[in-house]
């Protein structure tokens, strides 16, 4: 929400003062960015509530009486329900967060560059998020008896991280790094995306890295 939040607000500045005539080009998409923007920002908060009543329903269930047979079927029937809507919540919790970081991404040089510094806190707020909503997936999906709906929840995570963790580091570097320039990921195609997030989260310095391009881009500028 906070992300959401953040990137609704560059938007805004943009709209007001010397920025709305420095960004006279990208005002329509700006304004209905941030629309976008605010309405992501309802749902994060949306999904967190609705992600504490699941939760609250699981604990309920692990509370139910075990003493006999019936009971026991109905405390795992329930429990396996109560599963499967904490694993459903923290899912859509990654779907906002990619959706938040396409967004964001898009507004790389079409907005306030005073505010550039919020757009990448953005784009590092929504890797958190995704990060943190599929760390609750795959906990919950653990102990799920449908193993064919894990598997389908683990198959479409794995897709979704493979897009958006790349594209977090993309925006907060670029943001970070002082590229205020209106900019497409397909020109820099040469530079591959899957080596920008590696298992342990740091960004290497090495040849054909995002921060090495960013430094050679700047310093013949």
């Amino acid at each position: 929400a906070l992300g959401a939040a953040l990137t609704a607000m560059v938007c805004g500045l943009t709209t007001v003062g010397k920025s709305k005539e420095k960004y006279a080009e990208y005002q329509e998409f700006v304004v209905e960015s941030q629309k976008k923007a605010a309405d992501l920002k309802l749902r994060f908060v949306d999904v967190m509530d609705r992600d504490t009543d699941a939760f609250n329903v699981v604990s309920a269930a692990f509370r139910m009486p075990k003493s006999t047979d019936e009971e026991k079927a109905a405390r795992s029937a329930a429990i396996q329900n109560g599963l499967e809507a904490c694993t459903a919540t923290p899912f859509e919790m990654m779907e906002l967060a990619t959706e938040t970081l396409e967004l964001t991404a898009s507004l790389l040089g079409k907005t306030n560059d005073s505010a550039a510094s919020d757009l990448g806190v953005s784009a590092l707020s929504m890797r958190a998020a995704i990060q943190g909503a599929w760390l609750n997936v795959l906990i919950n999906i653990g102990s799920l008896k449908n193993k064919e709906l894990a598997e389908d929840y683990r198959k479409k995570g794995e897709a979704m991280l493979a897009k958006a963790l790349p594209l977090a580091a993309w925006g907060a570097c670029l943001q970070i790094s002082g590229w205020h320039a209106p900019f497409s990921f397909e020109e820099t195609d040469r530079v591959d995306p899957a080596r920008q997030v590696p298992s342990d989260g740091r960004l290497p310095m090495d040849e054909g890295t995002l921060p090495a391009l960013l430094y050679r881009i700047r310093c013949h500028d």
